[in-house]
């Protein structure tokens, strides 16, 4: 088992950043909708207003996975241990990491962890 290039190591921690200040500010985003001054309106207002603050907080909920992922990605930057699948424990493949850069399985991991689950969810 080898070790995933200082280069490409460097692209994807730059890669991480920008996608970690894009999702907060989103999050940031996703806030302020949140707070809807008019608490008025007929029932067809008020269920509107209701499935509107359901999308929004479910997009804020995949925004914090998200941002927990990209964490988790920088944390093994810094330990060294980026770029190595969980699963086969093989190099993560470069076009991968470039596309997804908090990933942590590569395509064979992707498809063995999805097989499984798939096993179980029956």
């Amino acid at each position: 088992m080898g070790a995933v290039e200082a280069n490409l190591v460097k692209e994807c921690k730059a890669l991480l950043i920008d996608a970690k200040t894009e999702v907060l500010n989103r999050v940031r985003s996703t806030r302020a909708d949140l707070h809807f001054e008019d608490k008025g309106g007929d029932e067809a207002d008020q269920t509107a207003r209701v499935l509107a603050e359901a999308e929004t907080l479910s997009l804020h909920e995949r925004l914090r996975t998200q941002l927990v992922e990209i964490e988790m990605a920088l944390a093994r930057i810094e330990n060294g241990s980026y770029g190595i699948c969980e699963e086969t424990e093989e190099l993560i493949e470069p076009e991968r990491l470039r596309a997804i850069p908090w990933t942590r399985l590569s395509i064979e991991g992707a498809e063995i962890r999805e097989s499984v689950q798939k096993r179980y969810a029956r």
